[in-house]
């Protein structure tokens, strides 16, 4: 590795698995000073132990449940405290409740899909926002999904596909906010990228995993790794001209 980012200190929620395990390792790997946070407290150690396995250094805050303020705040002054400040805040962390509308409960599936999706972000973006400002500017990644854009036709994802659109234009406001203070906020919009929680979907629903690879010009799954590449260059100064954008890291699908 490079070192491309050597020194920043980095938040990376949802660290115990899928992209933003891979987020959290592969900033590590640059030389980032890295603070993950999972609610699950067996995943979020995991992921400290891989990369002692590799001679990496991360620490994480854990349990720690993004939809509720006080955990948030905790997280930031954790990380604050452990490394002198903040740079990055990588808002990998998220939950989706997946329903046909038909079947869908208001409370438990639609209100907890979006507190999950946009509350995550606003929350970690507001207990952060200060602290990059101290900073003189940082870089917020946000995540939304191709499913903002375009319907897969086995997964019923209202829910998800309303929080995943909230988040982009969330992004774009903070983008605008956060210019003058040196903030920079974008988002990657990943199409299906395998993961534990994406493997129950592509194995229990007919034909889910035929339907994204036909959306795909790129025949085949994103990996973490796919997407951490793309946080990679947005978390470092090579991309200090860059915000308000979004990077589709979804193998063609949206291109169609």
């Amino acid at each position: 590795m490079n070192g491309r980012l050597h020194d920043k200190v980095a938040i990376v929620t949802g660290s115990g698995s899928g992209i933003g395990r891979g987020c959290a390792i592969m900033f590590a790997r640059e030389g980032a000073r890295v603070v993950g946070c999972d609610i699950d407290v067996r995943t979020a150690a995991e992921t400290v132990e891989l990369a002692q396995a590799e001679g990496l250094r991360i620490d994480s805050f854990h349990p720690c449940d993004l939809t509720r303020a006080a955990d948030v705040r905790r997280l930031v002054e954790f990380a604050v405290e452990r490394h002198g400040g903040l740079d990055v805040l990588v808002n990998a962390g998220a939950f989706g409740a997946f329903a046909w509308i038909e079947e869908m409960d208001h409370e438990r599936d639609w209100k907890r899909t979006l507190a999950g999706e946009l509350d995550v972000v606003f929350l970690a973006c507001q207990a952060a926002w200060p602290h990059l400002k101290a900073r003189g500017g940082g870089a917020i990644i946000n995540f939304a999904s191709a499913s903002a854009r375009v319907a897969f036709r086995p997964l019923p994802s209202l829910a998800h596909c309303a929080g995943k659109g909230g988040v982009l234009a969330m992004t774009r406001q903070l983008a605008m906010e956060g210019g003058p203070h040196g903030i920079r906020a974008n988002t990657i919009s990943p199409a299906l990228v395998e993961t534990t929680a994406t493997r129950i979907p592509l194995e229990t629903i007919p034909d889910f995993r035929e339907e994204v690879l036909d959306k795909c010009m790129i025949r085949r799954l994103g990996r973490p790794e796919d997407i951490g590449w793309c946080a990679i260059y947005l978390a470092s100064d090579e991309a200090g001209w860059v915000t308000g954008a979004d990077f589709p890291i979804d193998g063609g699908t949206t291109a169609w």
